[in-house]
Order: C-alpha cells, then sequence, then structure tokens
C-alpha cells in the first residue's frame, strides 16, 4: 500500500487498474465493442482544457482496408501489434477547433478572436490540448479494465494524407485498445520518484 493509495477517493483496486499497476501493452487479445468504444470517448470528455476547447477528434480503425493503410504508415516495430489489435485509435486535433467557440463555450467567447488573429498560437493550443486529452484517453481505456499501447512511432503526414485530406485534423498519437495478451508487458521500467521531479517553493 502507497500513500497514494491511502490518499485516493477510489478504491486501491482502481488506483492499481488506472495507475500502479497499468503498463504499456504491447500485444493484444480479445475485443473492443461498440459500447467500450464509446465509453472510452464519454469519459475522456469530462477532463479539463483551455476554454473547454475540446480539440481532440478519435478515428477509430476498423476496417481490414483501413488498418493496412495505417500499419504501412507506421514505425516497423510498431506494425504487428497495431495489426493485431481489437481496436486502433488514431487521435487527431481539429485544425480549426475555435470555429466551434459557440458551442463548447457560448457565454464566453471574446478570447476567440485572440486566437483568429494568430493562427500559430490556435495550432498550438489545440495540439497541445489534445495531447491533455489523449492522456485522459489512456486513462480512460484503462478504466474499462482494458489495456491501451499508445505510439507515436509513425508518419504523421502519411496518416494526415489518407484520412484527413482536408487538412481538417492534424494527427499524433496511435492508440492500441484491447486486453494485454501473453507477454504484454516486457520489462518493468523505472519511474521517478517524487524527489526527483517535485519541489515546493
Amino acid at each position: 500500500m502507497t500513500i497514494a493509495h491511502e490518499e485516493a477517493v477510489i478504491d486501491s483496486a482502481a488506483v492499481d487498474a488506472i495507475f500502479a499497476e497499468a503498463r504499456t501493452a504491447n500485444t493484444f487479445t480479445g475485443e473492443v465493442t461498440e459500447d467500450q468504444a464509446r465509453a472510452i470517448y464519454e469519459l475522456t470528455k469530462f477532463g479539463p482544457t483551455a476554454f473547454n476547447s475540446q480539440p481532440l477528434r478519435v478515428t477509430y480503425v476498423r476496417s481490414d482496408e483501413a488498418r493496412a493503410t495505417l500499419v504501412d504508415t507506421l514505425a516497423n516495430g510498431n506494425k504487428a501489434k497495431t495489426a493485431s489489435a481489437p481496436l486502433v485509435a488514431v487521435l487527431s486535433y481539429d485544425t480549426a477547433w475555435a470555429e466551434q467557440w459557440d458551442n463548447f463555450l457560448p457565454e464566453y467567447n471574446a478570447p476567440k478572436a485572440m486566437y483568429d488573429a494568430a493562427p500559430d498560437l490556435a495550432a498550438s493550443t489545440g495540439n497541445n490540448n489534445a495531447h491533455l486529452q489523449a492522456g485522459y484517453f489512456i486513462l480512460a481505456v484503462r478504466s474499462l479494465g482494458l489495456a491501451a499501447g499508445p505510439m507515436t512511432g509513425a508518419d504523421f503526414g502519411a496518416i494526415d494524407a489518407a484520412f484527413f485530406p482536408a487538412g481538417d485534423q492534424k494527427s499524433f498519437m496511435v492508440v492500441n485498445i484491447g486486453q494485454a495478451g501473453a507477454d504484454a508487458w516486457g520489462a518493468a521500467k523505472p519511474k521517478f520518484s517524487y524527489d526527483d521531479v517535485v519541489r515546493t517553493i
């Protein structure tokens, strides 16, 4: 039992499933139902983002044709596990996320002008907050008792050309999802301690 288990308001089994014992999976088995796929997003959406912006977009890859196209864009070490995963998600951000302002923050749209005047700022804000949501996405997968295998070893330009040719989305992560398969974890990797990374000023 760690201090994290002792201080958490969720039970120890949940702490272990979401954080303490959860690892990035490299092999997968089982299936991921449509209800589970929907539940992953329904949990993800509650995580905070700047101005409630929610720029993350999720493309679930289920068809054989789309899976083959995606696998071709991946680093060699990622191809086999993605080809065999029950479900694969391509995470991207909406390049025109600020145009949705009246939908995600209708009572306060004054900041939109700042992003309209600075396309680079809009792009970095969309990218940064979608990455934040990607963390929530992984935790949502784990909270359903599934394993996640997030990867950035891919040609994202090729993914965008194949799946988002209009330029309306920019991909940045691929996540394999399913039950952990045989030898899914590999050797445990060390984590930095509190004293290594935290200071109080």
